[in-house]
């Protein structure tokens, strides 16, 4: 098992959340990989646990505690589908985000 993954080098690093920027700058780095190439949800920090990625969505963010944070549908979202309600708008505050849901 490779456990060689990036994880963040102090204390105050571990609180700060990955960019759609940093994100970006980090798939570039993985060009030469086949389009095919899975991709894989690290799920703690000491490189225990992994998923593979089963997808990933846009999504209202709302910062919680360190494993408390919420997510809510975006506004077009809620729009566009009949199955939510005025109950599933975001609070203020929320952000936009991106979610990357783990298969398992």
């Amino acid at each position: 098992m490779m456990t060689d993954t990036p994880v963040p080098d102090s204390e105050d690093d571990e609180d700060t959340p990955l960019t759609l920027g940093t994100l970006r700058a980090l798939l570039a780095e993985f060009d030469n990989l086949p389009d095919d190439a899975p991709v894989i949800i690290q799920k703690d920090t000491v490189g225990e646990r992994f998923s593979p990625a089963l997808g990933g969505e846009e999504a209202m963010y709302v910062e919680g505690r360190r494993y408390d944070a919420e997510v809510y549908p975006t506004p077009e979202q809620i729009a566009e589908s009949d199955d939510y309600t005025e109950d599933d708008e975001a609070p203020e505050g929320a952000v936009r985000a991106i979610v990357l849901w783990p298969l398992s």
